[in-house]
């Protein structure tokens, strides 16, 4: 379909459905039900760029960066950028090993309720079959269809399928290319490499401070049209459950264009009969028309609406590198805890290898996680944000970026959740000794009733006493774990 029947198309979707592209409209637009539930969801950075494998998956832009590692890296194991440049990669990303069944499986043991792959990341290639753009899995390197793979997968096996779209960075994400020779400059590569806008302001570092400001220049009409018509043939073709956007359309020059996106896709997802959600970082969107996301962080307190943190199993990269860190199962276990504690949901990455399998570290972090779930997560999923986080000294930095330092939890601090007349109540740093839960300290007045006490994964009734001072409930060798336990306070 031509670029002017598309838009013929977009304006008569929004009229006929029930959302307008307006805030009014949109913020009328409801959280869905399977979000608020499912408490867990994965994300997946998966692309060329593991193939290099080196600092990160914005090897892409920093290879052709004189000042930055990766250029130098580039240099010395493929050659000079004129020569070998990053499209050079492509056939020797196979995916070989590759199977949606076996990741949807894992993610499936792992607890998780939903999945997010990355359909397109800020370098170009697409992962998924399109008629915009001939850079993708499906013509060129594994020759498949990564993500109808993964849709299929994934729906079989009861797990959401979402999708996430970076290609509004691409705009400019190449343009270091542009100071070099470079491949980046020859025009036979142009529908790979895109604009790569070089202005000063977005080349090199300088680009985090041009393209964290919203009031910034933004990019010009025809980038924003295709980019519009490239998210909303993804929406149709794959009917996401969820969308997810990074950074940089909170740039102003995107608002429009963020409105008809919202208004066309919650239309058409009233035409599926699905519930469906768009997830956005800093003010992109309005309060109330998409689910806000904290990019590895978190929230310091309770948030009055659902929101998300998305955050990775490795500390260094969100694709697959050779030289990535991991964060233990036990700090995944309590960021999970900590976040549903504050009306948030986790959304946590990993990075498959080249061949399409998952590392052994990232393997055994979903495996843990889903033994503490099968545990536990009668206190996780469909609960609710009880009237305070937890108590305790320990709390974690709000923001962006704050997730891979440990948080000193101890014995004495606990977070909360609630359901069904039952107080979730999840001790951090538990040591096996006496447990004493100060928010449930007995009140003279208007006091909570407590009918029992049990600790999930164990339905014996625990014994517990009341003081003005807190709720007790006696050392037990049960209560002696590297991970978070969690006592289930069913109310009278």
């Amino acid at each position: 379909m031509k670029q002017e029947q598309w838009l013929r198309q977009i304006e008569e979707v929004i009229q006929a459905g029930p959302y307008q592209d307006n805030w009014n409209s949109l913020t009328s637009h409801p959280v869905p039900a399977w979000f608020r539930s499912g408490k867990l969801g994965i994300f997946i950075h998966y692309g060329i760029y593991s193939v290099p494998a080196y600092h990160g998956e914005w090897y892409s832009r920093n290879m052709y960066d004189k000042n930055l590692p990766e250029y130098r890296y580039h240099r010395e194991h493929f050659g000079p950028q004129d020569q070998f440049g990053y499209k050079d990669f492509i056939p020797m990303f196979r995916a070989e090993k590759f199977d949606a069944s076996q990741w949807a499986q894992l993610f499936k043991q792992a607890g998780a309720r939903y999945v997010v792959p990355v359909a397109e990341h800020h370098d170009g290639f697409a992962m998924y079959d399109t008629e915009w753009n001939r850079w993708n899995a499906a013509e060129m390197g594994p020759c498949r269809n990564v993500l109808g793979e993964e849709k299929t997968a994934y729906e079989q096996t009861g797990l959401i399928f979402c999708a996430s779209t970076h290609r509004a960075e691409h705009y400019f994400f190449m343009n270091n290319g542009r100071t070099i020779d470079s491949d980046v400059n020859d025009e036979r590569y142009a529908d790979f490499y895109g604009p790569a806008v070089a202005r000063q302001d977005l080349l090199g570092e300088g680009q985090h401070i041009a393209s964290e400001d919203p009031r910034s220049e933004g990019p010009d009409e025809a980038y924003l049209t295709d980019w519009m018509i490239r998210t909303l043939e993804l929406v149709d073709r794959y009917q996401p459950q969820a969308l997810y956007f990074d950074w940089w359309i909170h740039n102003h020059a995107f608002k429009p264009y963020l409105k008809k996106i919202a208004a066309y896709y919650y239309n058409r997802a009233a035409e599926w009969g699905r519930e469906v959600t768009i997830f956005y970082k800093h003010e992109a969107f309005a309060p109330g028309s998409a689910i806000f996301d904290v990019e590895r962080g978190a929230l310091s307190g309770i948030s009055p609406v659902p929101w998300q943190t998305d955050t990775a199993i490795g500390k260094k990269s969100w694709g697959f590198t050779n030289d990535n860190e991991f964060k233990t199962a036990e700090k995944v276990i309590c960021d999970l805890v900590d976040i549903v504690s504050k009306n948030g949901n986790l959304l946590l990455n990993v990075g498959p290898r080249p061949d399409g399998t998952i590392t052994e570290k990232e393997t055994e972090v979903l495996t843990r996680l889903g033994d503490w779930l099968r545990v536990n997560g009668e206190g996780i999923y469909d609960t609710e944000c009880w009237k305070q986080f937890g108590e305790g000294s320990a709390n974690v930095t709000g923001g962006y970026f704050q997730d891979n330092a440990e948080t000193p939890y101890t014995a004495s601090d606990f977070r909360f959740t609630y359901k069904g007349g039952c107080i979730y109540a999840f001790q951090m740093a538990p040591d096996g000794g006496e447990v004493k839960i100060r928010s449930l300290a007995k009140q003279k007045k208007r006091d909570l009733l407590i009918r029992s006490v049990r600790l999930l994964g164990d339905d014996a009734p625990l014994p517990f006493t009341r003081t003005e001072e807190a709720l007790v409930i006696p050392a037990d060798p049960r209560f002696c774990s590297q991970t978070p336990i969690c006592f289930a306070i069913e109310l009278l």
